[in-house]
């Protein structure tokens, strides 16, 4: 490796982080234990950095030793488990998109980038050859939540997490990217292993000022916003600057880790050449919402005016109302049905009722 790529992967030569697109920070706090997480963070309903988090796992070590080291680290998992390891899915994007993975033009059809599935020996020996060249304007590449125990068997066993978490580790791995804002059904904690990556984040009230594009048609599962954040068009999406007005940004370095609460717009851009991220989600509680909202637009939205206003009453007083929970509590117990207490029981009612509800339909 030469020396100038070297040097710049320990932190002596890097260069500075362009600006954000807003002053405002993520709240942070030093690294926590289990109890703490689970007491203090994962019950919040706000982003927060915790620095140093995972700073102790060997993967962030070899990182620290530059971009070969670290590609040598990850190779030797496909190494060693053989064909147990599957290819990662792996998104590959002409040097013009500069990085960011998004449609391809203004009709929202297609997509400037294509999948191919790639053995993680292959894949970082690109990137190493990508960084140690200093190649100017790379292909993108980026592999995108690859679980580890059939990616990469035995980083779960070096890098434990720690933190109480039932859920595999996912590793996203490549170059300089950019990721469109998105939002995520599920608890995430994201750890940064290798390279500064830089989260812009914007509350979930924010929805309407994001130009969310099409949700059945999307980038990697969930809608994504049109706007990019770090060249925001505000002549053709003016109320992003309403969003930009309630961003917050967090900057991470090697070791660190972010906690997003489900529902929180993120975008998430990677500086260096060669940058590792590993998340982790769980407690998925907003899939099933996103489905019924998806039910309500054709089943309520185009209803005439007088007939939404009646359904409204009824959101808000079974869904929406503080005391929502309660709304059944006039009937016996046992009439409650779908109405009553959450339970595994009542999801079973509730899900036979639908199936019947909608084969009737």
């Amino acid at each position: 490796m030469s020396k100038s790529v070297d040097a710049r992967y320990r932190g002596a030569m890097r260069p500075a982080l362009p600006p954000a697109a807003t002053a405002r920070r993520v709240v942070e706090r030093p690294a926590v234990d289990a109890e703490t997480f689970g007491r203090e963070i994962a019950t919040d309903y706000r982003p927060v950095i915790l620095r140093g988090q995972v700073a102790r796992w060997r993967a962030v070590a070899a990182g620290r030793g530059g971009d070969r080291a670290m590609a040598e680290y990850l190779a030797a998992f496909g190494q060693s488990a053989g064909a147990a390891a599957k290819p990662l899915e792996v998104l590959i994007g002409a040097p013009e998109i500069e990085g960011r993975f998004f449609y391809a033009d203004d009709t929202l059809t297609g997509f400037n980038f294509h999948r191919q599935q790639v053995p993680i020996g292959a894949l970082v020996a690109e990137l190493l050859r990508f960084s140690e060249a200093e190649t100017p304007r790379p292909h993108a590449l980026y592999a995108n939540a690859a679980t580890a125990p059939e990616h990469l068997p035995g980083w779960e066993t070096d890098n434990p997490l720690g933190l109480g978490i039932d859920a595999p580790a996912r590793l996203w791995i490549g170059n300089a990217t950019r990721i469109a804002t998105h939002y995520d059904a599920s608890i995430n904690i994201a750890c940064v292993v290798a390279g500064r990556r830089r989260f812009t984040l914007f509350p979930p009230e924010q929805f309407e000022n994001l130009y969310v594009g099409p949700l059945d048609h999307t980038l990697a599962g969930p809608p994504s916003s049109l706007v990019d954040p770090d060249a925001p068009d505000l002549q053709r999406y003016p109320r992003f600057a309403e969003a930009l007005a309630h961003a917050s940004v967090a900057d991470l370095e090697p070791g660190d880790a972010i906690f997003i609460p489900p529902l929180w717009w993120h975008h998430v851009r990677a500086f260096d050449r060669l940058n590792v991220l590993v998340n982790y989600w769980w407690e998925h509680r907003s899939s099933a919402a996103f489905l019924a909202l998806v039910h309500a637009i054709g089943a309520v939205r185009d209803l005439p005016p007088a007939e939404k206003t009646a359904w409204r009453s009824w959101y808000e007083h079974l869904v929406f109302a503080p005391d929502a929970a309660r709304a059944g509590d006039h009937l016996p117990e046992a009439a409650r049905g779908i109405l009553g207490a959450p339970s595994g029981a009542r999801t079973g009612k509730i899900r036979q009722f639908l199936i019947g509800m909608l084969t009737r339909a």
